[in-house]
């Protein structure tokens, strides 16, 4: 008995759904490789699924953008609108400004001048030397400001030990006083209870 025909609509389960992309899928993308091999084509499949994973192909002989360029010229269809195109034409600018950045760079790293003309030989001299000098007047300028931060702290530090001095003499002076009182009013009170005391027996002399 043959196959029956597979009614094509949208699967509505889930499950059945996904295992069905996956195997067309891979089914397709098989037919892709073997047609480009057996037939020396240049093919190329991009594949989006229902949850936006891309997935796709294209034969090594050839590179997606070829492709698209073959196509836009045989059949005149515009791939790219004029943002795209202008955003193309601004990513070309950026890489050609960063290999020029890094040339200078390079040039200022005394490497791969062999290139260059007397002119231009001068320039870079006049640049390094420009440069030297706002580098050795800013080093100048941190050293002198951490000298500055540093004479700063050790007179803040004079000060506090100066305080602290202070602050020890006067607690000394303080515990001195209160123990010299203290010693003053031991004394007061030993003189009046001395002062104060009478015999316990005064008539024992009248007996001998």
């Amino acid at each position: 008995m043959g196959r029956g025909k597979i009614e094509i609509k949208r699967i509505e389960n889930s499950n059945n759904r996904q295992v069905t992309y996956s195997k067309r899928r891979n089914g397709l993308i098989k037919k892709a490789k073997e047609i480009s091999v057996l037939c020396d084509a240049q093919v190329s499949v991009i594949i989006f699924g229902s949850s936006g994973k891309m997935h796709e192909y294209c034969s090594s002989n050839t590179s997606l953008v070829d492709i698209l360029d073959q196509y836009h010229t045989q059949c005149g269809k515009r791939l790219w609108d004029a943002k795209h195109e202008n955003l193309s034409n601004e990513l070309d600018r950026i890489k050609k400004e960063n290999d020029n950045l890094q040339i200078q760079l390079r040039h200022l790293k005394g490497e791969d001048i062999t290139s260059l003309n007397h002119r231009e030989l001068i320039i870079l001299e006049d640049s390094l030397e420009n440069g030297l000098t706002c580098v050795r007047d800013q080093k100048d300028e941190v050293v002198m400001t951490h000298r500055r931060n540093h004479k700063q702290r050790e007179e803040e530090t004079k000060e506090l030990h100066f305080f602290a001095q202070h602050r020890d003499m006067m607690m000394a002076e303080n515990a001195r006083a209160g123990n010299d009182e203290y010693h003053q009013r031991i004394k007061a009170d030993f003189g009046s209870a001395a002062y104060r005391v009478q015999p316990i027996q005064p008539n024992l002399q009248r007996r001998f």
